[in-house]
């Protein structure tokens, strides 16, 4: 009971911190998803770093290479600075690999794979994000919209509770067993089913999309959701750790919290891209 009580303080607190991120503008938007890549991308060195026996200097890889691409795309997408923005972060992948001559490091391979795997899978994915809260014809800082955001969010959370509950009750048949042993068909289809309920919310405050489409975004999210789910697991199991850090209570690390966020960007992106 006391874990239960414990986990959801954090969620709700977690829930909060993001949703008023979100809409309260595009300033706390980029300090808070500034302050994600930094932290998910520590927890992810940091656990290349002790389980693998890679010398890996975190601080250096997360402020000089993911943040500053998350910077850079922010002014690039909310204040239309040139291209050249993005020059410091290409200076910073070759010489990652120009430092690699002087590391003398025992497996060279390894080390660059890792850390360009980081910028990957979280620097990226969180980068992009500025492409949806600032879609195409957004004019500066004026431009930014929080609906798609703050829609990603709503639907992975629903997802997520909707294939809990219903995997719970119903649950016989396994997803992926040697992956996420506890996750099953029918828990996925529970959480299909109601995050496509939950579009209908939006589609009635955002009626210039059509519901179709609503409908169609929130079953994007929650497939690349749950693979953003089973890929963190994956690196979890390989690592051989639980969670990816203690500092949420409850919840393990912030990289255990976004692992669902990291490629349902793309879902959301491709199919804004594509569609509306």
């Amino acid at each position: 009971m006391n874990n239960w009580v414990v986990r959801s303080c954090t969620g709700l607190a977690y829930v909060a911190v993001i949703t008023a991120g979100i809409l309260y503008g595009a300033g706390t938007f980029a300090a808070l998803f500034l302050l994600v890549t930094i932290l998910c991308l520590w927890e992810f060195y940091d656990l290349i770093r002790t389980q693998k026996q890679i010398r890996i200097y975190p601080w250096y890889h997360c402020l000089f290479g993911g943040g500053w691409l998350f910077i850079a795309t922010f002014l690039y997408a909310a204040c239309d600075f040139p291209l050249a923005i993005f020059i410091p972060y290409l200076l910073y992948l070759v010489l990652v690999l120009v430092s690699e001559l002087y590391e003398k490091q025992p497996d060279p391979i390894m080390h660059i794979a890792a850390i360009f795997l980081g910028q990957v899978y979280i620097a990226l994915p969180v980068a992009l994000l500025n492409g949806i809260a600032f879609p195409a014809g957004a004019t500066g800082i004026a431009g930014y919209n929080p609906v798609g955001v703050l829609a990603l969010f709503v639907f992975l959370w629903v997802n997520d509770t909707g294939a809990y509950v219903t995997g719970s009750l119903f649950g016989k048949h396994r997803l992926l067993e040697r992956i996420s042993p506890k996750k099953s068909w029918e828990g996925f289809f529970g959480g299909l089913l109601f995050t496509a309920a939950s579009s209908l919310l939006f589609a009635r405050f955002e009626p210039g999309i059509p519901v179709y489409h609503w409908v169609g975004l929130s079953l994007a999210v929650a497939i690349f959701g749950t693979w953003g789910d089973l890929v963190e697991s994956l690196i979890k199991r390989t690592l051989g750790v639980k969670d990816s850090g203690k500092i949420l209570p409850g919840h393990g690390g912030f990289l255990d919290r976004f692992d669902s966020f990291l490629l349902a960007v793309y879902a959301v992106w491709f199919y804004t891209q594509l569609f509306i």
